[in-house]
């Protein structure tokens, strides 16, 4: 059995054009401390844009 460590944080990946929060996805951070920056689909902009990480609420 894996154990469960605390590395793991979920975060919300956000739309750079239309500041919608599209999707949600854990993150290790003892791998990677900076923010997580990834290209994406959108359904509101309905093309493939640069999603950013922000806090989850």
């Amino acid at each position: 059995m894996a154990k469960k460590t605390e590395n793991r944080v979920l975060v919300t990946l956000t739309c750079s054009e239309c500041k919608k929060p599209n999707y949600r996805v854990s993150k290790n951070t003892k791998n990677t401390a900076d923010k997580l920056v990834l290209n994406k689909y959108c359904p509101e902009c309905r093309k493939t844009t640069e999603h950013k990480e922000t806090k989850t609420k």
